[in-house]
């Protein structure tokens, strides 16, 4: 079964899913810098039908995190 969020991730970035994990965050994936998270933002708004504050994007400092924050909004299967 194919981690979705993992996925989404993955494109964003322009990595290989398989190097990414729950853990992955902009310190250990060079690709995630700022350009790249507010695409991120973006992307994860509209594909989860959601609207992200400020605060919980300054709280989205790992995948795991983001999962976390999704879930809070009712967003399961993440």
């Amino acid at each position: 079964m194919t981690d979705q969020l993992i996925e989404l991730f993955a494109e964003i970035l322009n990595v290989p899913a398989d190097t990414l994990n729950d853990d992955s965050s902009p310190n250990s994936v060079e690709q995630w810098d700022s350009l790249a998270a507010m695409h991120l933002v973006s992307t994860l708004e509209e594909e989860y039908d959601v609207e992200l504050s400020t605060v919980e994007i300054m709280d989205m400092r790992s995948i795991s995190s983001v999962r976390r924050i999704l879930r809070m909004k009712g967003i399961e299967n993440v």
